[in-house]
């Protein structure tokens, strides 16, 4: 589905409830108004319901916009800015959820004309924070790779590998819109909002006030059950990611690399002193390029279009503790396969010091009669203080493998099926660390954080593999006994 397309299916149905509402409320003020109410409204409902299918996609997405708001502000003479985004970026779950029932509430109140004063003022703040998110990932395009964002003097021609943000997850992984596209968007949603607010009176009111502000209620408990339900119980009961069940990630990763290969086309020349922009054809440029010196422009390759626009199946790799590639071994494994999936270990770290003795030593001989003996004879003693990391695991983090998976995995390994762990951000010392904590047999793996949640929205989370496909995903807390999974799955 495209914007377009949604665009006007919503529309259609505003246009519906408009005419509907013409017809129940024959003395409203407004067409116009009531039109807009639906259509925002209903705008507001279905992105909201998208994001609130995975709320930990919209948490992820507002880790992402920490970081670069961190790194943004503390290059920047706001620097004294900068600590609060990892604060935030700690509760970025929380914020999803709240920032999901708020909007989706919200799209509610427009359609019943619930409180109109607050609710055209909460709609208008709301899409200038949307505008400010997808506006900053859309203007980083500007800002070349070594330039700090402030720096507005310093911006260059528009480049699309710049954007800090890739897409700002407007509906989630349903749908994803191009940053500029985002941006529009909502400059768009801003001329409804400011017409809400100077015009709040003229919106139509359903229903009594009290059944107004009880539907409100209790949408809003039933939203918020709905998204706890998506990440805190259970797996998304909708996966609108690259890795859904039934998804033969080995084929779909072979196709994505051949049809995703693309040409150098040409090429773009910017002047570094006057910010010429010089575009030129393959051709052209292989004849003319040494009359641009690198010391005066940058090269930015055009490419042509894929054929098949990549998803995150074609960045799957995984890797031993020690580098060796594992990935064709896991795609190209016939058997089923149990795949244990932690984006991130969770553990507070405590150095340790202590001291050690280097010992230098000498070589003597011993001389007999019949033969020559060398020995080592120690010369100095030089004590050494050397700092230790422990890692002390979070107890609850720890508990989930040793009461969830071990078992499944020590049944499943009587079966002979293969079992393994792959974790993100961690090194082979805390690996090795956690599996002694958790007295896990198996082995791990590491691969990249990001892949990982896209993998599996559960922490850890349990994927069932087959010749490259995925059979099944379990959330921990709905991990089902061994024998159940064998009965239905390992046939």
């Amino acid at each position: 589905m495209t914007l377009g397309t949604l665009v006007l299916m919503i529309g259609a149905i505003a246009l519906v409830l408009t005419l509907v509402v013409g017809q129940i409320l024959k003395g409203h003020k407004s067409y116009l108004m009531t039109f807009l109410q639906n259509f925002t409204g209903a705008l507001f409902i279905f992105s909201g319901w998208v994001k609130a299918i995975d709320p930990l996609g919209t948490a992820y997405k507002m880790e992402q916009y920490f970081t670069e708001f961190e790194y943004t502000f503390q290059e920047s003479w706001m620097s004294f800015i900068a600590p609060m985004f990892p604060w935030l970026s700690s509760y970025s779950v929380s914020f999803s959820v709240f920032m999901i029932v708020f909007e989706i509430v919200l799209g509610i109140a427009l359609l019943l004309g619930a409180r109109a004063k607050f609710t055209s003022w909460a709609f208008l703040i709301l899409v200038v924070v949307f505008t400010f998110l997808t506006g900053f990932t859309f203007l980083t395009g500007y800002v070349p790779s070594d330039v700090n964002f402030f720096e507005f003097g310093k911006w260059g021609p528009y480049v699309e590998t710049n954007m800090k943000v890739t897409d700002c997850g407007c509906f989630g992984d349903f749908l994803k819109l191009k940053p500029k596209i985002s941006f529009f968007k909502d400059i768009f949603l801003l001329i409804p909002a400011i017409y809400f607010v100077f015009r709040h009176k003229d919106m139509h009111q359903l229903f009594s006030k009290r059944t107004r502000d009880i539907i409100m209620a209790v949408s809003t408990v039933v939203v918020l059950l709905y998204c706890l339900s998506n990440y805190a119980w259970n797996l998304p009961h909708t996966d609108f990611r690259p890795f859904a069940v039934d998804v033969d990630v080995r084929t779909t990763r072979e196709i994505e690399r051949e049809g995703s290969n693309v040409q150098v086309i040409g090429y773009k020349l910017t002047n570094k002193s006057n910010n010429e922009v010089v575009e030129l054809d393959y051709a052209t440029f292989m004849k003319e390029f040494k009359n641009y010196p690198k010391e005066e422009w940058e090269y930015e390759q055009i490419q042509s279009e894929p054929e098949i626009e990549p998803t995150k199946i074609s960045d799957f790799a995984v890797e031993t503790t020690d580098g060796t590639d594992v990935t064709e071994d896991i795609l190209n494994d016939e058997n089923y396969h149990f795949m244990i999936v932690s984006h991130k270990l969770y553990y507070d770290e405590k150095s340790t010091s202590k001291t050690i003795n280097d010992t230098t030593w000498v070589r003597d001989s011993i001389v007999s009669p019949d033969t020559v003996i060398f020995v080592n004879n120690p010369s100095k003693v030089t004590p050494r203080t050397i700092t230790e990391t422990e890692y002390l695991w979070d107890n609850d983090f720890q508990q989930r493998y040793i009461e969830k998976i071990n078992p499944l995995a020590e049944a499943a390994e009587k079966d002979g099926y293969k079992i393994y762990s792959i974790v993100g951000g961690a090194t082979s010392e805390m690996i090795e660390s956690f599996r002694h904590a958790t007295q896990t047999a198996y082995p791990f793996y590491s691969a990249d954080d990001i892949l990982l949640k896209t993998i599996v929205r559960s922490n850890p989370g349990i994927v069932l593999w087959k010749d490259g496909k995925i059979i099944q995903k379990w959330h921990f807390k709905k991990l089902p006994g061994y024998e159940e999974i064998k009965a239905k799955y390992l046939k």
